[in-house]
């Protein structure tokens, strides 16, 4: 019994080891905002996309790592792009990646585009506004922490096993209500702006583990059980920020659709 136990929470002490320092890394990036934090995102788009590569075609490492160089470089120009723009400059990129890939050449460049995507979301939520960034970040991180350790505790059905196997229901309602609490908390104003917020911070968590899953069907495709290996206890950088890519472009939609007319109706 007590080896079983044991064992259901051994990744943890790894998994929160490397959880601090990716903190204390992009805490302080974000924090400082600017360029540190757009070199920050664009090294951790360039390495997503070496992931990405490596992916569709094992083989070419070299060739993957140029192509992750290049997905750095976009990402980090894209603050002297006219708005609007980058996105077409992310999809020639993502062209490029299913002309030269073998395997899974739609889902993997779809998945590349809208990786490059959330990235630049995420450096115009900074440029906007610190808080938009923060209320992104808390809620993935809480919908995470509750996810993780409610379907640890109670575990019980299944989410979708045929592709995460490890998910749970009770996890992703308590990833659900972890994030309720931080859209409350980030709240201000009419019950109508408490009630929008809490409920934009739910769809971002949901959206979160919509984007975990689909990595996890992505690396099931491709045979591999991490995206790769630069985090201990947590895989690759795709492996600890695929939720955060889906919820930024979420978080995205909302500040560009959402916040103006709540701000004119006086919510």
């Amino acid at each position: 019994m007590r080896e079983r136990v044991k064992n259901k929470w051994r990744d943890l002490g790894p998994r929160v080891t490397s959880g601090i320092v990716l903190a204390i890394i992009g805490g302080g990036a974000l924090v400082l905002g600017h360029f540190v934090f757009l070199l920050f995102i664009s090294i951790c788009a360039g390495l997503m996309i070496w992931e990405i590569y490596r992916m569709g075609h094992p083989l070419a490492n070299l060739r993957a790592k140029a192509f992750g160089v290049v997905g750095g470089i976009t990402v980090f120009l894209c603050v002297l792009i006219p708005f609007g723009a980058e996105g077409v400059i992310f999809a020639l990129l993502a062209a490029a990646i299913f002309a030269t890939i073998k395997r899974d050449r739609l889902w993997l460049s779809l998945y590349a585009f809208g990786v490059l995507c959330a990235c630049g979301a995420i450096w115009m939520l900074r440029e906007l506004s610190l808080p938009y960034t923060l209320w992104l970040v808390l809620v993935v991180v809480m919908s995470d922490i509750l996810g993780y350790f409610v379907g640890k505790s109670l575990g019980g059905p299944k989410f979708w096993p045929a592709i995460s196997p490890k998910k749970t229901w009770s996890g992703t309602i308590g990833g659900w209500i972890g994030a309720a609490v931080i859209g409350w908390a980030f709240s201000q104003g009419s019950f109508v702006a408490v009630i929008v917020l809490m409920f934009t911070s739910v769809f971002m968590a949901f959206a979160g583990q919509l984007g975990d899953i689909a990595e996890s069907a992505l690396k099931r495709r491709a045979g591999v059980k991490d995206s790769s290996a630069l985090i201990p206890g947590h895989g690759g950088l795709l492996d600890r920020f695929d939720a955060l890519m889906a919820a930024a472009l979420v978080l995205a939609a909302y500040v560009v659709i959402m916040e103006p007319f709540i701000t004119s109706k006086g919510y």
